[in-house]
């Protein structure tokens, strides 16, 4: 997975770098004049008519939805003809699978920064061309080109962004409770015990859902343990029986441990996909089934889902301190990979790098952009205006989602690796040591399978 990889011959003759650039005017604006919803220049074909482009991605529902549009919009503007391929998580397996049957998709979208290096080593990817370089020179911080490249090499555009460090809340328990936001976290056990006792339970988890738990731990390990451990664990230099995991999952099991805390208690916890976490918080007004709900700024999505108004009804702060740490700021994304060498997959990615392509999903909410040049006023309310610049006003100082970091085996399988540790200690929060030593060999079983090829 982090094997060196030989720089690739150039993807496009010199003729088609020609046609790009002309593609890259029509299809990403060119100049300030050009404004989402204009099409292609008129007179003639179209830079891309009868070009068809399969885009593979595991979004789902209002996800799929909104990504839709803007591909809709790339076809507007290009004449090619998109697909939306349904994939199966993790990806990695399924483009896998597509490849060996010789039908790659032209562009997948890789959630995980694990995932790229793993099909860059697997030399699955081609290189982004001029244009997509230009793009993302124009509108992206170094921090998250370097996270699209591998052994200095680019191959992918990161799209979709996400700060996952955020709790929502719902207004009127929070006020009925005589609740204020929490900044610490003894402060939000504190509120947590204060609105078990108005006769709310406090904290929805979608614990069915692995990853809920990963991004529960890198939250209270980044605030807790700091940024250099943080890189550490990433990176399996410090294994996980690390007495700064010890001390995180202690912090983790001060709420784990009090079932009357969860919603649903262990075993609801345990049995609630991360979607009902986020709608049984916002549902049935001041008296739903969790009064909190820890996760990123995509969780207006599900907010949306119900009748719940965002900076009303539901309401967020930034997940709290841990000890003498910092509030952490852990994001996530999923970027734009080119697998065939195409005119077509070049210039999507292209269009993708480009403040007119992020601003169609921003306006439709559960969506936050790295695009620095992105206009605020895209987003559909100041709550993820906020969120947005905290994003961009991170620079490179930001640190990426642990789990996405690490082989997929390990940090990105529903049912294995980290993802079911974690469940296991939700279950049991008393088995710190048997937590890490699992946790443990799990990883180092996948570093060593990663470093292998």
């Amino acid at each position: 997975m982090r094997t060196t990889l030989r720089p690739r011959k150039a993807a496009v003759s010199m003729t088609a770098f020609a046609a790009l650039a002309t593609l890259a005017l029509a299809a990403c604006g060119g100049g300030a004049e050009k404004k989402p919803g204009d099409t292609a220049p008129s007179g003639g074909a179209l830079p891309l008519k009868g070009e068809k482009i399969e885009v593979a991605a595991v979004w789902t529902g209002p996800e799929q939805e909104n990504f839709t549009k803007v591909l809709r919009e790339f076809e507007k503007r290009t004449g090619a003809t998109v697909t939306f391929v349904p994939a199966q998580d993790p990806i990695v397996n399924f483009l896998g699978t597509k490849i060996a049957g010789g039908s790659p998709p032209d562009v997948a979208m890789l959630p995980q920064v694990g995932a790229i290096q793993q099909a860059a080593a697997q030399k699955w990817l081609k290189p982004v061309g001029p244009e997509v370089k230009a793009q993302l020179t124009a509108n992206y911080s170094r921090g998250w080109q370097e996270l699209g490249a591998v052994d200095g090499t680019q191959y992918g555009v990161y799209f979709k962004a996400a700060n996952k460090s955020l709790v929502w809340y719902n207004a009127a328990v929070f006020e009925n409770a005589g609740a204020t936001e929490p900044k610490t976290w003894k402060e939000f056990l504190s509120t947590a015990e204060t609105i078990s006792a108005s006769g709310v339970t406090p904290v929805s988890v979608g614990g069915a859902d692995g990853w809920t738990l990963t991004d529960w731990f890198e939250n209270v390990y980044l605030s807790q343990a700091g940024p250099a451990k943080y890189d550490q664990l990433a990176k399996h230099t410090i294994k996980w029986t690390d007495p700064s995991v010890t001390a995180a999952l202690t912090t983790l099991a001060e709420l784990f441990g009090k079932p009357a805390l969860l919603a649903g208690g262990t075993s609801g916890a345990l049995q609630t996909e991360y979607p009902v976490s986020v709608t049984q918080t916002f549902t049935d007004g001041d008296q739903p089934k969790g009064a909190m709900v820890f996760e990123g700024d995509f969780a207006a999505v599900n907010i949306a889902q119900t009748k719940a108004k965002i900076g009303t009804d539901a309401k967020v702060f930034p997940f709290p301190t841990v000890g003498a740490g910092s509030s952490p700021v852990v994001t996530a994304g999923d970027a734009a990979v080119a697998l065939k060498d195409t005119k077509g997959a070049q210039a999507l990615l292209a269009f993708l790098a480009s403040p007119d392509a992020a601003k169609i999903w921003a306006a439709e909410g559960g969506f936050l952009s790295p695009n620095k040049n992105l206009d605020p006023a895209a987003y559909p309310n100041d709550v993820q205006r906020e969120i947005a610049k905290a994003l961009i006003g991170a620079g490179d100082t930001f640190r990426f989602d642990m789990s996405d970091q690490m082989p997929q085996s390990f940090g990105g399988t529903p049912g294995k690796g980290e993802w079911k540790a974690l469940q296991d200690f939700l279950k049991n929060p008393k088995d710190i040591a048997g937590t890490q030593a699992r946790l443990e060999a799990d990883a180092a079983k996948a570093y060593r399978a990663a470093a292998k090829g």
